[in-house]
């Protein structure tokens, strides 16, 4: 289980890099630009930069206790 926990995080951790890349290029060209909607927090590259971060610690967790249990074993 931990293992394809940590594969999948990784790879949704991926995503969320090539997406906050994409968008701060496109930002910084003036092509695209997130614009804040009225009463609710705006999305910008730095939302989709912080979930990445936080799956890309989410894979190194699963990855290290799957190796715990594995020299329990």
């Amino acid at each position: 289980m931990e293992k394809q926990l940590s594969t999948t995080a990784y790879w949704i951790g991926v995503l969320s890099t090539v997406i906050a890349l994409i968008t701060r290029l496109l930002a910084a060209v003036g092509v695209f630009v997130f614009t804040p909607t009225p009463g609710k927090a705006p999305i910008s590259y730095r939302t989709f930069l912080d979930g990445a971060m936080l799956f890309f610690i989410m894979a190194i967790a699963s990855s290290v206790a799957a190796w715990v249990k594995q020299q329990k074993a």
